[in-house]
């Protein structure tokens, strides 16, 4: 066994990613069989009380499709959002009677961007999720795709394993498709092969990555997958990526799948979320001595540095902050609405507040809620 695979061996919290593929037929409806066989394996690893599982499921829209008539994936948003509420009340059962075997309860959690991104609900999320694993359950974890709108297209929750996975500090993440591995071509053309390993970003220069699966009832692919490498990776939690037939290998750290190295370090900050997992609903941009101040200096933004304001928001969106030549230099939590920021562009605070009262001497987006894009 390799030193790297050692890591997937020694890890004791694990959050696990299934794909829709994975668990429900061509057709929709969940296949109970494949179920069963992945909750035999993740059982299995916590049996001896030593290790901790938390389970990213994908599949609500899949289940929904055949109970509702639908031959294949809907396209619309309304019927997407109505085979969720359909199916995710069938995909939560099936585990729950799946893991009972086991005498394992699980417990349901249901996510969205904006309850991640703002510091309060941040915090709820990891005090539930960590509840729920020192009660001896398995939190399955799914987007919350009923009300979701652009989550609902992101893909497969792969980007949301990842930033779950940092969420929980865990020390590994799995991703499980019905692909056994990233490889250096199309793996149906002959002369592929396998990449073992991941170093880093460089390693992967020049890498054919396919797109979604031929199932059709996921949206995700193996681009999603890699990216949601990339973030956990650079969040310092090791990936391992493989297909759902071999997530027992991979547990085992045998030598399956691709093993992507951690390379960042290991953080607890929700400023990740706002950086991958938030739809900015508006922007500011900003002139260069503010530019400086926030991607440099780590400052807060001021209403001085602001030259304009553009889309329609309210206070605690996410918003895009903009250099003079329009691109996106950081992300942040906007402290006022949308229609409030024009009275404000290019004031002190000190000035604000003289005539509009104290309430508006304070910052545009505070250094706590904005993450830096580009330096």
């Amino acid at each position: 066994m390799t030193v790297a695979r050692q890591y997937v061996t020694e890890a004791r919290r694990i959050v696990v990613k299934v794909g829709s593929s994975s668990l429900t037929t061509a057709a929709g409806g969940l296949d109970a069989d494949r179920v069963d066989a992945l909750v035999d394996v993740l059982a299995k690893v916590r049996s001896g009380g030593e290790k901790e599982v938390v389970l990213v499921s994908s599949g609500a829209i899949a289940a929904g499709l055949a109970p509702l008539g639908l031959a294949r994936r809907p396209k619309d948003l309304a019927r997407q959002q109505a085979a969720a509420s359909v199916g995710q009340g069938l995909l939560v059962a099936r585990y729950t009677a799946s893991f009972a075997r086991y005498g394992v309860r699980v417990g349901q959690v249901l996510l969205t961007s904006d309850d991640t991104s703002r510091r309060a609900h941040y915090r709820n999320a990891y005090r539930t999720l960590d509840q729920l694993l020192a009660m001896g359950a398995v939190p399955i974890v799914n987007e919350n795709d009923t009300v979701a709108t652009d989550e609902i297209r992101f893909g497969d929750n792969d980007r949301l394993a990842a930033l779950v996975a940092h969420l929980v500090r865990a020390d590994l993440l799995v991703l499980l498709s019905d692909v056994d591995g990233l490889y250096d071509g199309d793996p149906s053309r002959p002369g592929t092969s396998r990449i073992a390993e991941v170093h880093g970003p460089e390693d992967l220069a020049g890498v054919e990555i396919g797109s979604a699966g031929k199932a059709g009832v996921g949206t995700g692919g193996m681009v999603t997958k890699v990216e949601a490498a990339r973030i956990a990776a650079a969040a310092g939690v090791p990936v391992v990526l493989t297909s759902a037939s071999r997530a027992a290998d991979a547990l085992a750290g045998r030598d399956t799948g691709t093993y992507f190295r951690r390379t960042g370090r290991r953080s607890a900050d929700r400023l990740l979320w706002l950086a991958h997992a938030s739809t900015p609903q508006g922007s500011l941009t900003l002139d260069d001595g503010a530019v400086r101040a926030v991607v440099q200096g780590k400052k807060s933004l001021l209403p001085a540095g602001i030259a304009a304001v553009d889309g329609e928001f309210s206070a605690g969106d996410p918003v895009e902050l903009r250099d003079g030549e329009g691109r996106a230099v950081a992300r942040g939590l906007v402290n006022f609405d949308s229609k409030e920021i024009p009275l404000l562009l290019g004031r002190s605070t000190r000035d604000l507040a003289k005539e509009l009262g104290p309430a508006y001497e304070r910052e545009v987006v505070h250094r706590d809620d904005l993450v830096v894009l580009h330096t």
